[in-house]
């Protein structure tokens, strides 16, 4: 009866654990931006005026992306589409062709493109050909994705982690630790069910990703959608995931049964084991990390270390402690403590290694919403490295052979955390790191300065580039009030600070066409510069025109 109670508390404890990492799965994903790459430049520039309508646009990430079908366009002033032929992606930088003779007014990039990390990124931008206008409007929200969608990809990526620890660590054991004596079939349910799980999670990633690309419904899902998942990068490394555990369930039958295991059977199975582990980094964060192959490597090894470890612990919990007699035991916990701390090791040196690469400062660290579960995580693994000292010093000091149930409760405290701990990371992968925020603030932030001044008879566009102290590039462009070029005979003008008492300095005027100046000229100082231009359009006629411009 008593043994009872203590399993019964066990299980209790495990399955507490499971829900509250399951919990925090579902809480995870909640942050209002899911996407993994920014928007760093685009050319025209967002917001910008250019004198003459551009023959293509280019739209420049942080990392690499991939097209989705149909959903890249430019639309025209009038609602018309203003791109033709299809766009075309050269690692980061996507080039959208554009028809020719396109009128004057707002243009509409609209766009939904694949993060090298298997996140949609969608949005859209404008820019204007002569003056702005009333900008057209998208049919559809390129930036949205399915909440249901949202919550589901989380889940299913914790059932994945869940099925590594039950298939690694517990074939692991078995394969060099288990006693002869024992009977191998609660292990392998174990091991079938951690297969079944990875299994199962990676058909549900590959459904999942057809509306997580396109923005649609969790059943939205057509087979010419599904075909290009497949074809994608993304496809191809779940499709290999799944060769491999195909493979591995056919060697891993002599293992479980105990009849006819042959080395070259384990040393294929371990080749097999590190080829699946690194589909997981392939398709995550790693591959856009600015050492990718190094961050693939280190979230490889970080995942080799997490199941080897908390899948014996199931092992030495479930099984082992409960089954095996002292001697027994006394042969297999000096062994298994030193896997345990080599284990352990590499995942603190994995995962210290991991946060440095993908928060990168102590502010990311604090502030963003990645750093924070990032220390959640560590203070868990805290709570679980100090389980483990203390059943270290049990193994150590030989009482877990005389007496193994104080090793199954501290086991059992030790997989109720960890469940929590895979809820935590399970929500990281959907969540932005902080190098990728700081990339989208970088890139949202334009360094330009652009105005359009009016008058009654003309209308003049000014930008400032790099609107900073030092040498600025100035254009100017004359329209007239119906938006027509309106060819300048003569252009002057003037920067001036006087809040710090800089007078008028002249700005040299260069006139490259009818209607359009550039010239240069260093600013001295911030703050905030009074510009004058003047523009001469006949012997008598002319207009000057006031503007002023912080200059950082």
């Amino acid at each position: 009866m008593a043994r009872m109670t203590f399993d019964r508390r066990r299980a209790l404890a495990g399955g507490f654990g499971l829900l509250i990492g399951l919990f925090l799965v579902l809480l995870g994903p909640a942050a209002p931006a899911s996407a993994h790459a920014a928007l760093v430049a685009s050319d025209p520039g967002n917001g910008t005026i250019v004198p003459d309508a551009p023959n293509k646009v280019t739209l420049t990430f942080s990392e690499s992306v991939q097209l989705v079908t149909g959903k890249v366009q430019v639309l025209a002033p009038d609602g018309s589409r203003a791109d033709q032929g299809e766009p075309t992606v050269d690692g980061g930088t996507l080039t959208i062709p554009l028809r020719s003779g396109g009128g004057r007014g707002t243009y509409l990039i609209s766009f939904r493109v694949i993060s090298a990390d298997s996140h949609p990124v969608g949005g859209s931008i404008t820019y204007s050909v002569g003056a702005a206008s009333a900008p057209p409007t998208a049919a559809v929200d390129d930036s949205k994705v399915d909440p249901v969608v949202r919550a589901l990809i989380p889940v299913g990526k914790y059932l994945g982690y869940a099925g590594l620890v039950l298939l690694v660590g517990p074939a692991l054991v078995l394969a060099l630790l288990w006693p002869h004596r024992l009977s191998r079939r609660g292990p392998s349910r174990v091991i079938w069910t951690g297969m079944g799980l990875v299994g199962f999670s990676t058909l549900v990633a590959i459904w999942l990703q057809v509306p997580y690309s396109l923005g649609t419904g969790l059943f939205d899902v057509r087979l010419g959608d599904l075909r290009d998942v497949l074809g994608s990068t993304f496809g191809a490394v779940m499709l290999v995931r799944i060769g491999v555990l195909c493979a591995a369930a056919l060697l891993l039958r002599p293992l479980l049964t105990g009849k006819g295991e042959s080395k070259t059977d384990l040393a294929l199975l371990g080749v097999l084991g590190v080829a699946a582990l690194a589909t997981w980094p392939l398709t995550g964060h790693p591959t856009a990390s600015p050492v990718a192959g190094v961050s693939v490597v280190i979230d490889a090894i970080h995942l080799a270390a997490m199941s080897v470890w908390l899948g014996g612990l199931v092992m030495l919990g479930g099984f082992l402690l409960r089954q095996a007699n002292e001697r027994e035991l006394s042969a297999i916990l000096p062994i298994w403590s030193r896997w345990a701390a080599t284990a352990v090791t590499a995942l603190i040196l994995a995962g210290v290694v991991q946060a440095l690469i993908e928060v990168a400062s102590l502010d990311g660290l604090v502030n963003s919403t990645y750093g924070r579960l990032i220390l959640v995580k560590v203070a868990l693994a805290g709570l679980v490295l100090g389980a483990a000292w203390f059943s270290r010093r049990l193994v150590r000091s030989k009482q877990a052979e005389a007496e193994p149930r104080g090793l199954r409760r501290i086991v059992g405290i030790e997989l109720a955390i960890t469940a929590v701990v895979l809820g935590v990371t399970a929500a990281l992968v959907q969540i932005a790191p902080p190098r990728t925020a700081e990339a989208a603030e970088t890139g949202s932030t334009s360094s330009t300065v652009s105005q359009t001044l009016t008058s009654s008879t003309m209308a003049m566009q000014v930008d400032i580039f790099p609107a900073a102290v030092g040498n600025n590039s100035i254009h100017l462009y004359a329209y007239t009030p119906d938006n027509k070029p309106l060819t300048v005979v003569e252009w002057t003008g003037t920067a001036a600070l006087e809040s710090k008492g800089i007078e008028p300095i002249q700005i040299p005027l260069l006139r490259i066409t009818d209607f359009h100046a550039v010239g240069d000229i260093a600013l001295p100082s911030a703050g905030q510069w009074t510009f004058k231009f003047t523009a001469r359009t006949s012997d008598i006629d002319q207009q000057t025109l006031t503007m002023t411009a912080n200059i950082s």
